[in-house]
């Protein structure tokens, strides 16, 4: 079976493998170790079933059949919706996975030669980034401003979100009563002394938490918090949102801040373990009194430059169908940013909640400040 590359401005290959699904995938990661800066690899499964070097130089692909997408998912559910997109439309889709950062640093290296047509990250704070790095451009689209809700878009069009996941609190269901827990705020009380978890302050969830508190509570209301936040630590922040919740079944912490999509995960595992600390925890949407919950996004703009640029709208207009939205939401457990579209039923025991509706832009411009008051406070 072959394979299509991103060729469309003469890009060269050599010495690289690819991981291949049903359509073509790049891994920056490999890109980068063999010294490339605007290369992509061309391989194809030989009769074995393995993969072989194609050494040749990839076709190149017609303008008018192509989208090239630069994207920091990975998830086997988008790559169906891909398909789905090329079935209807004739359109390939062709995708460089990377980390964010790197994928964002590619672009500009690449310059004017860049084949990147989508960017797409998985927070809000990485697609303020990507703007402020000036590799997007403004979209004007009647779709896209009707599918999404304002609170979930750049305001001059750079981006739109693609899906939502709610910063949640898992408790341990033994120590600690729905009625004890109210808000994000209430967890620097000195009542929850050595009982809460949460990951790094590096983590760029936890900035985009803190960046929508700056955005409504100022920044010294948010670093109060944080430094009652930090007094009430149960331990160093170690590890991700799933080790959070593993140490609030395990007693190490009464309460933890996560995705809620991480939990949902562990609720549909086949391992023991996961199952048993899922048996232990329960989700609690916080501040549903007030703002309401906080959510971050997957985000998703229009690259600066794309020589595809009309195939690239019609992508990102198909990403917010509710055919398209309801994939997202069933397959990753993630919230649909499209009103009226089912989620998964794990996901939709845990309950209706009140959505924070700030402006997810804010996440990223507050975020100078954020690093400044996370580390007058003293949180790793």
């Amino acid at each position: 079976m072959a394979h299509q590359s991103i060729a469309s401005k003469g890009i060269a290959s050599k010495g690289i493998a690819s991981k291949i699904t049903r359509r073509r995938l790049w891994s920056l990661g490999l890109l980068l170790s063999a010294g490339l800066t605007v290369g992509i690899s061309a391989c194809q499964s030989n009769p074995t079933g393995g993969q072989t070097q194609d050494t040749t130089e990839a076709p190149t692909d017609s303008a008018e059949s192509v989208v090239n997408l630069y994207s920091a998912r990975h998830y086997d559910i988008d790559d169906e919706l891909y398909e789905e997109f090329t079935a209807e439309t004739g359109i390939q889709v062709n995708v460089l996975e990377g980390k964010p950062d790197e994928l964002i640093e590619r672009i500009k290296n690449e310059g004017e030669q860049s084949p990147a047509d989508v960017f797409v990250a998985v927070d809000a704070g990485r697609m303020w980034r990507a703007q402020e790095e000036g590799i997007l451009q403004p979209v004007t689209s009647e779709v896209l401003n009707t599918a999404v809700p304002e609170n979930l878009r750049e305001p001059s069009g750079e981006w739109f979100s693609l899906t939502k996941r709610a910063r949640v609190l898992v408790y341990n269901t033994d120590n600690v009563q729905p009625a004890e827990l109210s808000t994000y705020e209430d967890l620097a009380d000195p009542k929850w002394q050595g009982r809460v978890c949460v990951r790094s302050s590096e983590n760029v969830y936890n900035q985009s938490l803190l960046g929508s508190m700056v955005e409504t509570n100022g920044a010294e209301a948010t670093e109060t918090w944080v430094e009652g936040l930090v007094a009430n630590f149960a331990r160093q922040p170690e590890g991700g949102d799933v080790d959070q919740i593993k140490a609030v079944a395990a007693g190490q912490c009464d309460v933890a801040i996560a995705n809620h999509y991480y939990w949902a995960r562990m609720a549909k595992s086949d391992d023991p373990a996961d199952i048993a600390a899922v048996e232990k925890t329960a989700v609690f949407f916080p501040n549903q009194a007030d703002r309401g919950t906080h959510v971050n996004i997957s985000g998703m703009g229009l690259v600066k430059g794309a020589p595809n640029s009309e195939n690239a709208i019609a992508f990102m207009e198909f990403l917010v169908t509710p055919e398209a939205q309801k994939v997202f939401s069933e397959g990753n457990n993630e919230y649909p940013v499209v009103t009226g579209v089912d989620v998964d039923p794990v996901v939709a025991a845990l309950g209706e909640f009140k959505v924070d509706e700030v402006n997810v832009a804010s996440y990223g411009r507050n975020n100078p400040e954020v690093n400044e008051i996370v580390n007058r406070a003293g949180w790793q």
